[in-house]
């Protein structure tokens, strides 16, 4: 999936059968701003953010290491977010992502996580901790992508005053 087989270096472009994941370029602040600012979008991400925020995000998240406009390829019409934090959560790497509500529904999420998944195996060493994602318990849209994708429930706890849901995406086969 990735352009560059067992490299996570950046900036890097990765490709799905119907997407391409690349990094953030200034045409698609203003679809990157919705995700931000959608309420249902926000829904079980803490609500809106703010207009001050939004600034701030828009101003560093052009080109910025590890967050990837996932973009239709058909069209070019950006449909979301995807980031890829290593060192995240306990020396793990953190994959997140948000997509537009005209989206969802249409395996996009599934497409895009599990290449951003690939993509961040592929740097760490065999060693490493692995691959995490954090959803609201109440999220039930995202807790069945991340189970679809075969990551399985590892801790629940109370962040953000709302019950979360940390999932362990599973290793890879040895080769």
């Amino acid at each position: 999936m990735a352009s560059a087989p067992g490299s996570t270096v950046w900036p890097a472009a990765l490709a799905t059968r119907r997407l391409a994941l690349r990094p953030v370029a200034a045409a698609d602040v203003g679809a990157i701003a919705r995700l931000w600012t959608d309420p249902e979008v926000r829904r079980h991400l803490g609500g809106p953010v703010d207009s001050n925020v939004v600034r701030i995000r828009e101003k560093r998240c052009v080109g910025a290491p590890g967050a990837f406009a996932v973009v239709r390829q058909a069209d070019q019409a950006v449909v979301g977010l995807v980031t890829v934090e290593p060192g995240a959560r306990d020396g793990r790497t953190e994959v997140s992502y948000q997509l537009l509500p005209e989206h969802w529904g249409q395996g996009y999420g599934r497409e895009a996580v599990a290449a951003a998944v690939t993509w961040a195996r592929e740097g760490s060493p065999s060693s490493a901790p692995g691959v995490v994602a954090l959803t609201q318990q109440a999220n039930l849209r995202s807790r069945r992508l991340l189970e679809g994708l075969g990551a399985t429930v590892e801790d629940s706890f109370v962040e953000w005053d709302e019950p979360q849901v940390l999932y362990v995406f599973p290793s890879p086969p040895a080769e």
